[in-house]
């Protein structure tokens, strides 16, 4: 049996042990030598995965952010797999952004050979303005926040289409109604129109985003309206969580 294996023992039988339990304790419930449980006991605790406390052996915080890594990965699994879902459902690429610490963070993308999904050509951290996942996380800043964005990443056009400054992409964003979809045409890749709806859930800024070859423009609002549908179904469940 590996060091490992054995430590992994050890942990779970102090879990198993809300007040804690002592080394011989400990040994005696794992079937290991007294000083081999001593001394992974002294290794795990020094790593910060137990504390000792008057004699026993508790978890230490550095289970706990296993415990909460492990919830993240299974909050982005659902997400991964529900972007999948709606992909396959309504036949184009999906997208989940979020907002997080000043920046715009694309979360995952679910496309397919047929329907790929856009090409990353330009940075979308550094052209919010000009996507409709950026516009979109940006509509839903106060107006303080939109100004520090756009300070550190100002408008640029980088299509025929894009907005042409920074006064312009404001009055804008301040026009957009919170709970409609956000459409932009060609503004961030030349032949691809995309919309993005706005997920309202806690305080984060989040949204899905769906796009289409531009010659194919009549599918964008039947499409998002179904991605609308479905995220609203996904919420009711209470199966998905954007706290990523």
């Amino acid at each position: 049996m590996t060091s490992v294996q054995r430590a992994l023992m050890l942990l779970e039988a102090v879990g198993a042990h809300a007040d804690g339990a002592p080394a011989k304790q400990l040994a005696r419930e794992t079937g290991l030598p007294l000083p081999t449980a001593y001394h992974l006991l002294r290794t795990l605790t020094y790593e910060g995965y137990l504390r000792r406390e008057q004699g026993v052996f508790v978890l230490g915080e550095a289970v706990g952010r296993l415990a909460r890594g492990e919830a993240l990965q299974n909050r982005r699994s659902k997400i991964v797999t529900s972007l999948a879902h709606w992909r396959d459902t309504i036949g184009v690429p999906v997208y989940f952004a979020v907002y997080r610490d000043g920046e715009i963070e694309l979360v995952s993308v679910s496309d397919t050979p047929t329907a790929p999904a856009v090409d990353e050509w330009a940075d979308f951290r550094e052209t919010g303005h000009a996507h409709a996942i950026g516009q979109c996380l940006l509509s839903q800043l106060d107006e303080r926040d939109r100004r520090d964005h756009l300070d550190r990443h100002p408008v640029q056009p980088i299509t025929p289409y894009t907005v042409r400054d920074g006064r312009a992409l404001l009055s804008r964003l301040r026009s957009a109604e919170r709970t409609q979809p956000v459409v932009e045409r060609q503004e961030y890749a030349l032949g691809t129109v995309c919309a993005a709806i706005p997920i309202t859930a806690g305080s984060a800024a989040a949204t899905m985003a769906i796009s289409v070859p531009s010659h194919q423009e009549q599918r964008l609002m039947p499409a998002v309206d179904r991605l609308r549908q479905e995220v609203g179904r996904l919420f009711n469940s209470l199966a998905f969580s954007i706290s990523i």
